[in-house]
C-alpha cells in the first residue's frame, strides 16, 4: 500500500476543509495556524468517533498545501504493525497528520517508531498533528516516554455535534452541491439515515446525482424512492 500523501487535490473532499468545520472554533483556528506554519504548537485532538478529528487533519493538510507546504496524512489503522515504514516516507514534510493513534497502542515496534519519529520531526522543525479517541494516557499506549512526548502537545477535546449542529452541517454541505433542502427534508434525513457526517456526505452525493439525472427537486417522496 502506498502512503497517502498530499498535495491532496483529488483526495480530500471539499467537505473536509477548515471553513466547512462546524464545532470547536478554537481548535479549528489552532489547526489552521499550525497548518500554515503560523504557530509552532503541535496539536493533539482527542474525541469520540464523529467529533471531527479526521475532518480537521485532512483540512490541515489541504490548508498546508494551499500555503505551499508539503503535507501528509497517515491513518494509523492502515499502518498498524508497520508504522516505521510509513513514517520513513514522511521525513522532511512540513506537516504530518497522524490519525487514530489508538490503532497502534500496545504494539511495541510501532510505539517506538512513533517515539523516534516525533523526536526527529521536532529536531527538523516540522509540525505534527495527532488525533485519537482519547487523551495520550488513556488510549493504551505502553511506551511511557511516548505518552510524555504526546502530553506536551497542545490538547483539544472535541465532541460530536448535537442535533442542531448536524442539521447545520447537512444544510451547509447541501448548499455546496447546489442542493436546496427544506426543513421537512432535513428532518426526514436526520431521522432515517446514518447520522455520521461521512455517511451524510456520501448520501448527498448520491442524491445530487439522482436529482440531476431525474431533473427533480429533493422532496420527501423523492427521498423515499432513492432510499428504498
Amino acid at each position: 500500500m502506498n502512503t497517502p500523501q498530499l498535495p491532496l487535490g483529488l483526495r480530500a473532499p471539499p467537505d473536509q476543509r477548515l471553513d466547512a468545520f462546524l464545532g470547536n472554533d478554537v481548535a479549528r483556528a489552532a489547526v489552521g495556524a499550525a497548518a500554515r506554519g503560523e504557530a509552532g504548537d503541535w496539536l493533539f485532538l482527542a474525541g469520540p468517533p464523529g467529533s471531527g478529528k479526521s475532518h480537521l487533519l485532512l483540512a490541515a493538510c489541504a490548508e498546508a498545501v494551499a500555503a505551499g507546504r508539503r503535507a501528509a496524512y497517515l491513518p494509523m489503522l492502515a499502518f498498524a504493525g508497520r508504522l516505521a515504514a510509513g513514517l520513513a516516507q514522511q521525513e522532511g514534510a512540513d506537516l504530518v497528520c497522524l490519525d487514530g493513534l489508538e490503532a497502534i497502542a500496545g504494539n511495541a515496534a510501532d510505539e517506538e517508531a512513533l517515539f523516534h519519529f516525533h523526536n526527529r520531526a521536532r529536531a527538523a522543525d516540522s509540525a505534527v498533528l495527532y488525533a485519537a479517541r482519547g487523551n495520550p494516557g488513556a488510549i493504551g499506549l505502553q511506551l511511557r516516554d511516548l505518552v510524555t512526548r504526546l502530553g506536551q502537545c497542545a490538547r483539544f477535546n472535541l465532541e460530536p455535534l448535537d442535533e442542531d449542529g448536524r442539521r447545520a452541517v447537512l444544510r451547509q454541505r447541501a448548499a455546496r452541491r447546489g442542493l436546496e433542502l427544506d426543513e421537512a427534508v432535513l428532518d426526514y434525513l436526520l431521522r432515517r439515515v446514518d447520522r455520521d457526517l461521512a455517511s451524510l456526505g456520501r448520501l448527498l452525493d448520491q442524491l445530487d446525482r439522482a436529482s440531476l439525472a431525474a431533473q427533480r427537486r429533493i422532496t420527501i417522496p423523492f427521498l423515499r424512492q432513492q432510499l428504498g
